[in-house]
């Protein structure tokens, strides 16, 4: 599996022929710039054109399977789970959507434009252990840094790769994490086997 980063929450995930998109971003966005690739799957947190740019994503051969809400879905060797939270997201009242995916034996979880780092307990227990967590750490719209290192720190997943930031947060956030994992790599590669002598891992991808 190969994570890269395109900006604000915008992540695309390979494994095989398959190509997932976490939250690509519109053309209309105002916030994030655009990142243009092909998506089997489009995966999209929220109705907002920082995060579903689906048509960004509709590349070459490629028209994505859109999944953009809470829900099970299955799409060949991947698996979805949606769980709906209510945020408030550039002054509006939003549906978040934080997705758990099953993928080559691992599990993601990504949390989405979190605004509140109180999630129910209820979702919480569903997520069982967490390979790779995605979460924003920007503050404003989104958790900020002390609620986005005590969610981190929480859900004890085995990476953790910050998302939706600008470089003050994310200097704030590794600082917060004691992580001196701060230079931006251009790529994860990630297989099973690797994850076993992992624990709180935090990866910044270039973006």
């Amino acid at each position: 599996m190969v994570i890269t980063h395109h900006g604000g929450q915008s992540f695309k995930v390979s494994f095989g022929d398959t190509t997932l998109a976490f939250d690509p971003t519109s053309k209309a966005s105002k916030t994030f710039d655009v990142a243009k690739f092909g998506a089997d799957v489009a995966l999209i947190s929220m109705n907002h054109p920082d995060f579903n740019g689906v048509q960004e994503v509709t590349y070459g051969s490629k028209e994505p399977f859109v999944v953009s809400g809470p829900g099970e879905y299955e799409v060949g060797d991947v698996t979805v789970r949606g769980y709906g939270v209510e945020t408030i997201y550039d002054k509006e009242k939003h549906f978040n959507t934080i997705y758990q995916v099953m993928l080559e034996g691992m599990n993601l979880v990504f949390l989405g434009a979190l605004g509140d780092a109180a999630i129910d307990p209820k979702i919480l227990s569903e997520f069982g252990d967490i390979d790779v967590l995605f979460v924003p750490v920007g503050g404003g719209d989104v958790v900020d840094v002390p609620a986005a290192s005590k969610l981190a720190t929480k859900l004890e997943a085995k990476v953790i790769i910050p998302m939706h930031y600008d470089k003050k947060a994310l200097d704030a956030f590794l600082k917060e994490e004691g992580s001196k994992n701060g230079k931006p790599q251009e790529k994860l590669t990630l297989k099973r086997k690797d994850l076993s002598t992992l624990s709180g891992e935090i990866v910044v991808l270039a973006q």
